[in-house]
């Protein structure tokens, strides 16, 4: 079954960040979202733009940085010039989010979603439903989240607290409040209510709903983010004078807190691939060691975990369990699945002592 497009529903597509975990492979002049983490022969963002396509056509907006234009614009060549509004620099998601939110209401779009442009979803139909059904509720003034439906219970993921249902809209329901990052106990007991949902940072809202709830939160940020849609010429001189603040804290926190947030759980397999703990998972927790690129370069005997050759040398592992080998031209990482999260200080290490051009 295909998908069917949303009538009037445009895709908000973010592209930022470094993925500093994933460093040496992620770094912030080539950032997560557009390399091939899953084997499939398409990048994260080729993925996220083919997820999108039957539900919005070619109703896409891609926000990124300046210097990361280019590679998106080459890999979404399919698409036309004004499919990419470039950051002159990162101010985090409200901006991103928001500018893309302004540009939308002045061509007239009806609902936008925001979807990042480096996690890996499975279930097209499932994601698929979820979107439309989103995109329902915000079309009667919402701000609705997709809350992914929790495996097991993670500290890594902040949650959504799942309210009661909408009269209007079926399976839909309103948002009690967004939670932090947990601990693993506290993670359980949401697990076991059955009433909490991960927050993956999905949201489908009227551009014109956004920016009003952003303007009773900061009306300056908003007027300003309307200025830049207004006057293009002007962005360079605007956009430094933005607060940099994640979309979460700016609207949908305030905006839950007074019940004019909903969500819509979703069925559909999501992972942001945070690590290489995470890709190793994502990529098969098979015996033996998981090879993400040219398995010929690769010599494993009595070991697991993940490799990613890179460099053109061979790369043997022997009687190690659960490593992480990353080798690239200019760095090699060897750490173990557990310690995946600790690799982001080396990335700040690096800057510390005056080695950017490796970050």
């Amino acid at each position: 079954m295909v998908a069917d497009e949303i009538p009037g529903f445009w895709a908000v597509v973010p592209a930022g960040g470094a993925g500093t975990r994933l460093w040496p492979l992620s770094r912030a002049g080539s950032p997560k979202f557009l390399h091939d983490l899953t084997g499939s022969g398409r990048s994260l963002l080729e993925q996220t733009r083919d997820r999108l396509a039957p539900i919005a056509g070619d109703r896409l907006l891609v926000v990124t940085g300046e210097a990361h234009q280019d590679a998106v614009r080459r890999q979404l060549d399919a698409l036309g010039p004004e499919a990419v509004l470039a950051e002159p620099s990162a101010r985090d998601s409200m901006a991103a989010i928001g500018l893309a939110a302004a540009v939308l209401e002045r061509r007239g779009a009806e609902v936008m979603g925001s979807f990042a442009a480096d996690h890996v979803i499975t279930g097209a139909e499932e994601f698929a439903s979820a979107v439309a059904a989103a995109a329902a509720a915000a079309a009667d003034g919402w701000l609705v989240t997709i809350g992914i439906e929790p495996t097991f219970p993670s500290s890594a993921f902040g949650y959504i607290h799942q309210g009661e249902e909408l009269d209007d809209h079926p399976g839909v329901c309103r948002v009690v409040e967004f939670v932090e990052k947990p601990s693993v106990p506290v993670a359980q007991q949401y697990l076991e209510t059955g009433r909490y949902r991960w927050n993956a940072g999905m949201f489908v809202v009227r551009p014109s709903v956004l920016l009003d709830l952003l303007a009773e939160q900061d009306p300056a940020f908003a007027a300003t983010l309307r200025a830049i849609a207004a006057e293009p010429e002007r962005l360079g001189e605007l956009w430094p004078t933005l607060p940099k603040i994640a979309i979460d804290h700016a609207i949908a926190e305030p905006a839950a807190a007074q019940g004019r947030v909903a969500t819509v759980p979703g069925s559909f397999t999501w992972d942001d691939v945070g690590d290489f703990d995470s890709l190793a998972g994502l990529l098969g927790d098979a015996e033996g060691c998981q090879v993400l690129g040219d398995p010929g370069q690769v010599l494993a005997t009595g070991a697991s975990g993940l490799v990613v050759p890179g460099s053109g040398r061979v790369v043997a592992v022997v009687g190690l369990d659960d490593v992480v080998v990353v080798d690239t031209p200019d760095a090699l990482l060897v750490t173990t699945r557990s310690r995946a999260q600790d690799v982001k200080a080396i990335v700040a290490t690096l800057k510390e002592i005056g080695r950017a051009d490796l970050t």
